[in-house]
C-alpha cells in the first residue's frame, strides 16, 4: 500500500493543535504537559507549520489559525512583535512574508516590514559587520541572527524589488560568509565573540545553521541568478548529508528538546526548497529528496507515537509522554515535507 503522507501531514497537525495550542490565549505552549510558557520565536514556526497546512490544503481553517496565532503571540510578547533577540523577529519577519504570499492579507507584510525596519538596527561594525544577536549585547554575533536575516532581505526584494532590500541580503550574506562558514567543506558556524574573545565557535554545529545559510544562498540565487550564491548552498547541502555528526548513519542528530528541538524542522525545510530548485543537479536533487525521504520515514516508523502522533527529538525512537512544542513541530514540519514530495512525485 502507498503511504499517504498528506493524511499523516493532516495527523500531525491535527495533534499540534491538540496537545499544545491555548485555545484561550491562542499561542503554541511549551509541552504537552501543562507547561504555558511563552516561547516567541517558536510561535514564528507555528506559523509557518500553518502555512504549510494552508499552503497544501487551502483550507479555511488554517487561515483561522494562523490569524488567531498572530494576535496570540503579539498579547504574550507585551501588545508587540519587537523583541529583544534579532533572530527571533527575523523568523516571525519570514512567517509573516510567507503568510502575506499565501494569502494577500496586508497585515502580515505590514508586521514583516515594522520587524525588517527594527532588524536593520542590529547592524553595526563591532566584529567587522553583522547583526548582533540581541540588543543588549551588541559584540556578539551569530549565524542564527544573520543568515535569516539574509533570507528575508532577499525575499523583500524578490517581492518588492526595492534594491536596498538586495543590497541588505547581500552585505549581510557576505559578512556571514567571510566570517561563519568554513571555505572548504562549507560547514557553518554558530557565532563569534560569544565569550568577549574574539573566538569562532567552531565545535557548535547546528542543524539548523547549515540550513539558514542554504537558505539565504537560495534565496540570494532566486533573487539575483549569481551561481555562486547557488554554489554555496549546495556546498553546504552536501556537508549535512555527508557529515558524521550532523547526519549520523544518514539520520539528523538529535539535538534535544526546548529550542534544539526545532532545529531539524529548520534544516528539512531549507534542504526540501533547495530540491526544488530548477538549476540544481538532477544528481544533487535526488540525493536531497533520498536524504528527506530516509529521515522522513525513520522519524514516522521509528520516532512517532501513534496514534497520538507526537514525535522524539531522536528520530529513530519513541518519545515519551511529554514532548516540547518545539519538537512536535519539527515533527509536523517533516511530515508536510514529506507529503511535499509525494505531492511533486520525487518520491
Amino acid at each position: 500500500m502507498v503511504a499517504n503522507w498528506a493524511a499523516r501531514a493532516d495527523s500531525a497537525q491535527a495533534a499540534l493543535q491538540q496537545g499544545f495550542w491555548s485555545p484561550t490565549a491562542q499561542y503554541y505552549l511549551k509541552n504537552n504537559s501543562g507547561d504555558a510558557s511563552f516561547n516567541y520565536w517558536w510561535q514564528a514556526h507555528g506559523l509557518d507549520v500553518l502555512s504549510d497546512a494552508y499552503q497544501r490544503t487551502k483550507s479555511a481553517d488554517y487561515l483561522t489559525r494562523m490569524r488567531q496565532l498572530q494576535q496570540g503571540a503579539k498579547a504574550k510578547n507585551g501588545n508587540t512583535y519587537l523583541n529583544e533577540f534579532y533572530d527571533d523577529m527575523e523568523w516571525q519577519a519570514l512567517a509573516c512574508l510567507r503568510a502575506f504570499e499565501l494569502t494577500q492579507d496586508p497585515d502580515y507584510k505590514n508586521t514583516a516590514n515594522l520587524l525588517w525596519a527594527d532588524i536593520k538596527l542590529g547592524w553595526n561594525e563591532q566584529q567587522g559587520g553583522g547583526i548582533a544577536w540581541k540588543k543588549s549585547q551588541r559584540s556578539y554575533k551569530n549565524t542564527p541572527a544573520n543568515a535569516p536575516a539574509a533570507i528575508l532581505a532577499a525575499r523583500l526584494y524578490s517581492l518588492d524589488r526595492n534594491p536596498d532590500d538586495l543590497a541588505w541580503a547581500q552585505k549581510i550574506y557576505t559578512w556571514e560568509k567571510a566570517k561563519l562558514v568554513d571555505p572548504t567543506s562549507g560547514a557553518v558556524w554558530d557565532g563569534i565573540n560569544r565569550q568577549g574573545d574574539n573566538q569562532i565557535d567552531k565545535d557548535w554545529r547546528f542543524t539548523y545553521n547549515q540550513g539558514t545559510f542554504i537558505g539565504a544562498g537560495l534565496a540570494l540565487y532566486r533573487a539575483t541568478q549569481q551561481a555562486s550564491y547557488l554554489d554555496d548552498a549546495t556546498r553546504t547541502a552536501s556537508y549535512v548529508l555527508n557529515d558524521s555528526q550532523l547526519s549520523p548513519s544518514g539520520i539528523l542528530k538529535d539535538e534535544g528538546n526546548g529550542d534544539g528541538g526545532l532545529f531539524k524542522g529548520i534544516l528539512i525545510r531549507y534542504l526540501n526548497l533547495l530540491s526544488t530548485e530548477a538549476a540544481v543537479s538532477a544528481a544533487n536533487k535526488a540525493s536531497y529528496v533520498s536524504f528527506l525521504k530516509f529521515n522522513g520515514e525513520s522519524l514516522y516508523k521509528r520516532g512517532t507515537r501513534k496514534p497520538q502522533f507526537i514525535f522524539n527529538t531522536n528520530w529513530t525512537s519513541l518519545p515519551g509522554s511529554s514532548v516540547d512544542g518545539s519538537t512536535e513541530m519539527s515533527g509536523v514540519m517533516m511530515l508536510e515535507v514529506m507529503a511535499d514530495l509525494q505531492a511533486r512525485k520525487v518520491l
